[in-house]
């Protein structure tokens, strides 16, 4: 038998289901928003969020924060992607994080970028992550609550592919002021990132923007552009649904080569100074 009549669905509710429903508490819609860390303050928090994995959504995290480093402000990087962490190689930085009664340290990049990442708390970096979502999520709040962030005008959330838990974790848990999304040129990816888009729209997050990454690949010789995954067609895409198209970057071996090395505070990305701006004016 339904526990709440009032319910929408109260033909298929159960004790447990009703949880938390707005339903039972009067209507009113409920706020899952964790606690930050009692030592900190976070002013603004931006998602970094893909369709589908494999189109650099780590490496426009890194990018916007490094560039927001390199303007003065503090920055963070909430590394959510738990399963597939990649920010501390990119930064050469390595555990194990420690911690006091304050909460655990993140660690700071050689740009001052501070970061926390379950890489950075493992024994064995390469051994892989097999959990299940829930203790995943459970993971990404802690990263909120039990972190020392200490003052940080930006903090930058590397969340895994997809419309799956994590990235409900992180809607839901954590103020996020808005997101940017990131694609490549397949036709393919621009239909899973409607999925990110309507997923933002449900729970009330301000979709930033949009970035193309592997646009194109400069020839060293002559300078032509070569459209390796075909021509893009992100600006009709993004002019449907009234999003901004905050840059397009190209493949560049010299970045791979300095992610690969730890280097990653030394790279100059000029291809997301819109996205700057528009993070900067939030």
């Amino acid at each position: 038998m339904a526990e709440n009549q009032e319910c929408s669905s109260a033909s298929s509710c159960s004790r447990e289901s009703c949880e938390g429903c707005p339903s039972r508490n009067g209507g009113g819609p409920q706020s899952f928003i964790e606690e930050l860390n009692p030592f900190s303050s976070v002013k603004k928090v931006i998602g970094i969020v893909s369709g589908k994995g494999g189109v650099g959504k780590s490496f426009v995290t890194a990018s916007l924060a490094s560039a927001m480093r390199k303007q003065g402000y503090e920055t963070g990087i909430l590394d959510a992607d738990i399963t597939g962490p990649s920010i501390p190689k990119m930064y050469g930085i390595h555990g194990p994080a420690e911690g006091n009664d304050m909460g655990l340290f993140p660690i700071p990049a050689q740009d001052g970028t501070k970061i926390m990442s379950l890489n950075l708390l493992v024994d064995d970096e390469e051994a892989p992550v097999v959990w299940r979502g829930p203790v995943i999520a459970s993971t990404v709040k802690q990263f909120w609550h039990d972190v020392y962030w200490g003052d940080l005008d930006y903090l930058f959330v590397d969340m895994p592919p997809g419309t799956g838990d994590v990235p409900l974790t992180v809607f839901q848990s954590l103020p996020v002021d808005g997101i940017i999304i990131v694609t490549s040129p397949q036709e393919l990816v621009h239909l899973i990132v409607k999925k990110a888009i309507n997923m933002a729209g449900m729970m009330n997050i301000p979709v930033l923007g949009i970035v193309e990454n592997y646009s194109y690949l400069k020839c060293p010789d002559c300078g032509k552009e070569i459209k390796i995954f075909g021509e893009s067609h992100l600006e009709e895409a993004a002019a449907k649904r009234n999003i901004p198209v905050l840059g397009k970057m190209p493949l560049n071996p010299e970045y791979a080569r300095l992610a690969d090395e730890g280097k990653f505070h030394q790279l100059e990305n000029s291809y997301l100074e819109e996205a700057v701006k528009k993070i900067t004016n939030i």
